[in-house]
């Protein structure tokens, strides 16, 4: 009964107009990237304890336009480009991980 239950949901998900509710952004290309940043860097840095280098390579998108701060002592990474957007995130816990503020 419950494989069934699942069938069916994942039928009539699969039904629904894409074009009913269509997803908008308010924010800019140039937002995205500095809180994609932020996050991955902080996910990178505090989540998978990895090098401050390997997380610097392992977060750098083309174009590179996002330049990290990485602040140890407070377990926060910050992502900055063209002065104007920044974005910061900051680790939780083991549970939440780095999370955007």
């Amino acid at each position: 009964m419950k494989r069934l239950l699942l069938l069916v949901t994942l039928a009539l998900a699969g039904c629904a107009d894409p074009d009913a509710h269509p997803r908008t952004f308010a924010n800019s290309d140039l937002q995205l990237a500095v809180g994609n940043g932020a996050r991955m860097g902080c996910s990178c840095m505090f989540v998978m304890n990895m090098s401050e280098g390997y997380c610097r390579e392992w977060v750098k998108a083309s174009p590179d336009v996002a330049k990290l701060t990485f602040d140890v002592a407070n377990k926060r990474v910050e992502a900055s480009t063209f002065v104007s957007w920044t974005a910061t995130a900051h680790f939780v816990d083991e549970k939440h991980g780095c999370v955007l503020r």
